[in-house]
């Protein structure tokens, strides 16, 4: 994105279910402002439960923008995802009003702020030889190498991720060098050159956790495993759909005889993992303030806390 259009953003990240959504909507409120998803799952159509989009009344008291996207049957990359988020910066700047940036995906954060940077074309080859060995261990497995030769990419993408670790893998084969160094530069945004805020929250893990569990435990009340039963047949899944935190482990229970319960807990665990992972990417990138809380804070207050940093 253009830095003229980039500093006038602001931008809240942020683990899951960490509360930025809720203080998105008070901030919303506070700054006229509109706001502009910064989830990789929230782009299809359809996955509403398992991605928690916000709800009807949310989106007629705010704007929301960068959200269904496309449909759940094939794939959407970043670089249109940022072609999205231009034309959407430009259209809120025009009417008045101020681009927020909520969500926690950090490959999606990280081209924000820094562009693509210079990605190999792929190799069919490659692919096809990454795909046979992922079918065969699990994407959970390879998620485990790239990791141990590229934790920086690792950190960005989910363990049951299939289609990008294979990327990742793949442009590491091709190259000999890391993932991470063929994506976006290095090297930190210049301070003239960044969003006019750009904030992470970070409650305590212990909290962090139980509020994990909760909304897993909501998601399931509110139909989760409805909605990707729906899904399935009407449009279908792709591959990307497929491998998102909830779908894949709802679709184990539905598709392999698990029982949902073990299904369930296995999708806590991953949310637990994801999360800290999440907090690891955070931490590491310096354009974005680490907001510490305390977990005892309603949404009006962490709006607060955020609206006293320097915007």
């Amino acid at each position: 994105m253009p830095p003229e259009l980039l500093r006038r953003c602001r931008i809240l990240a942020g683990p899951t279910a960490c509360g930025k959504s809720a203080a998105a909507l008070q901030l919303a409120e506070r700054w006229d402002a509109e706001i502009l998803s910064l989830d990789s799952m929230a782009v299809f159509r359809g996955m509403d439960v398992g991605t928690a989009k916000p709800t009807a009344a949310e989106r007629a008291a705010v704007p929301h923008h960068l959200l269904d996207l496309a449909e759940p049957t094939g794939t959407f990359s970043v670089a249109r995802y940022l072609e999205h988020a231009e034309t959407v910066v430009r259209d809120v700047l025009s009417r008045g009003k101020v681009p927020l940036f909520v969500g926690g995906t950090a490959f999606y954060l990280r081209s924000l702020l820094r562009g693509l940077g210079d990605v190999p074309a792929g190799d069919a080859g490659v692919r096809a030889e990454l795909e046979a060995e992922i079918a065969e261990r699990g994407p959970e497995a390879l998620h485990a190498t790239l990791a141990a030769v590229d934790p920086a990419a690792a950190a960005g993408i989910y363990t049951t991720d299939a289609r990008r670790i294979v990327r990742a893998l793949e442009v590491i084969r091709l190259t000999g060098a890391p993932f991470s160094a063929s994506r976006p530069d290095d090297d930190p945004l210049p301070p003239q050159d960044r969003p006019v805020l750009c904030v992470w929250l970070d409650p305590p893990r212990a909290v962090r956790w139980d509020r994990i569990h909760r909304r897993i435990d909501c998601m399931l009340a509110e139909g989760l495993v409805e909605e990707v039963k729906r899904l399935r047949t009407d449009p279908g899944l792709g591959t990307t759909a497929r491998q998102g935190l909830g779908y894949k482990e709802v679709l184990d229970h539905l598709e392999e005889g698990e029982p949902l319960e073990r299904c369930v807990e296995r999708l806590k665990t991953r949310t637990r993992q994801f999360s800290k992972r999440q907090c690891t990417f955070f931490r590491g990138l310096p354009e974005c303030v680490r907001v510490p809380l305390t977990g005892d804070e309603d949404a009006a207050m962490v709006a607060a806390i955020v609206d006293a940093f320097p915007h």
